[in-house]
């Protein structure tokens, strides 16, 4: 696949385009706004419907045939909360690439500390507020603008643009892009390119993502009267010699590797081990009773690199757990899985990466900034399951303001990725002849 598109971009159409989003500037901001106030939050996947449905109308606007996804046949499709997806097909006059946007509309909950209606969407001093803003409501707003922002150009595409809003980021993506993808709804077969509009910013492409492993250690005790404790054995206790050793002997291990993988911020180019959780005894009663806890259960968060493989990383965490539990006799550990997800990067030279960069270059007069993200997002499904290595994020939004409290977007910011995206789909998927200059 060659590293440079075969046909140069005609100022003139370009510039049509440009001046579409420019003049669709107060509907972005609109649309956006409509987006935040449908509080899809997730736990437990409130209103997905209604957002699916109002991205939908908007998809059908913009002349894209548009169908709805359950995620039939999984847990989380619930009466109460079902899962509801919504894909926009797009056609072209040729044979060009396809290129499929993809956006999560899910959002975390708001927690504390909003000065604004976190599901308000007010828009002040150039910013859009509310939870989604940033993460990632506003670059659903900009794949949408840019392709119909072509459309109002009058220009006609070779290629075609596919674009999706689904569910479940925030918990994984099972319901949403991973069923898109094993349903072969979004496939290697019908899909040569996959942006998804995550919020990295104006002037920097993400080109993949680090590996997660999630795992529970369970320490088992004996139950006593808490006041002979002696007579049993407390598995909390255990459970703190396993923290220790986690934090002596794993912890310095995981600082000296450093990946090559252009991770940021710089400090998580290093794999990481966070504690998630750590629940043991009585610790969902509200009226204690005095006993020995007989169960202890902590839950980790292992980030690993390109470097390092999945089986030795599992092999690291079990051999540190069997140590500690050796040097005792009557301790009983035991490690169980919740979740893997392998490192993904989009191939060297893509042209994806190529036609994203000449587009910053275009909008923003300098060359963006290559990274990779310190947590997992959609990529992995496309990469693993659909088979869609051409695969990046680039997005409107600040990762700092992602699940924070006054969460927002820069209205500017907003405006140059909805260009940005629309020149690299006119480089991807090519034109045919112009027909406003006949």
């Amino acid at each position: 696949m060659p590293n440079q598109p075969n046909r140069a971009m005609p100022p003139d159409r370009a510039g049509r385009v440009l001046a579409q989003v420019e003049a669709a500037r107060e509907e972005i901001v609109a649309f956006t706004a409509e987006l935040i106030r449908v509080p899809t939050v997730n736990p437990p996947g409130e209103a997905y419907r209604d957002c699916a449905e109002l991205i939908g109308r908007r998809l059908r606007a913009a002349g894209l045939d548009v169908q709805y996804v359950e995620a039939e046949g999984l847990p989380e499709h619930t009466a109460e909360h079902p899962r509801v997806n919504v894909v926009g097909r797009g056609g072209g006059t040729g044979v060009r690439k396809r290129i499929h946007l993809n956006g999560h509309f899910d959002v975390v909950p708001p927690g504390q500390g909003w000065t604004v209606d976190p599901f308000g969407g007010a828009v002040r001093d150039g910013r859009i507020y509310g939870r989604g803003a940033s993460d990632m409501k506003s670059g659903i707003a900009a794949a949408i603008f840019a392709v119909e922002s072509i459309r109002r150009a009058g220009v006609d595409l070779e290629g075609a643009v596919d674009i999706s809003g689904t569910v479940d980021e925030e918990s994984g993506g099972f319901a949403g892009v991973a069923h898109l993808c094993r349903t072969g709804l979004i496939s290697a077969r019908n899909t040569d390119y996959a942006i998804i509009p995550e919020p990295f910013g104006p002037d920097r492409v993400c080109v993949g993502h680090r590996g997660v492993y999630w795992f529970d250690v369970v320490a088992r005790g004996r139950t006593a009267h808490g006041s002979m404790p002696h007579l049993g054995r407390s598995a909390i206790d255990d459970m703190g010699v396993v923290l220790e050793a986690f934090r002596t002997g794993l912890a310095p291990a995981l600082a000296s590797r450093c990946s090559a993988l252009p991770v940021v911020p710089e400090a998580s180019r290093r794999p990481s081990l966070n504690v998630n959780a750590v629940v043991g005894g009585q610790a969902d009663e509200v009226v204690q009773s005095p006993c020995v806890a007989d169960r202890c259960t902590a839950t980790f968060d292992r980030r690993f690199i390109p470097e390092e493989s999945f089986d030795d990383v599992k092999e690291e965490v079990e051999r540190l757990v069997a140590r500690v539990e050796a040097e005792d006799p009557g301790r009983r550990l035991t490690v169980a899985d919740r979740m893997v997800v392998h490192p993904v990067q989009a191939p060297p030279g893509s042209p994806l990466v190529t036609a994203l960069s000449n587009a910053v270059r275009t909008i923003r007069g300098r060359d963006p900034a290559l990274v990779a993200s310190p947590g997992t997002y959609d990529q992995k499904h496309f990469a693993r399951i659909g088979g869609i290595r051409h695969c990046v994020a680039y997005g409107p939004g600040e990762l700092s303001l992602a699940h924070q409290a006054d969460e927002s977007c820069d209205v500017d910011d907003l405006v140059a990725c909805t260009q940005v995206l629309a020149l690299a789909v006119l480089e991807l998927a090519g034109f045919g002849d112009d027909p406003v200059r006949g």
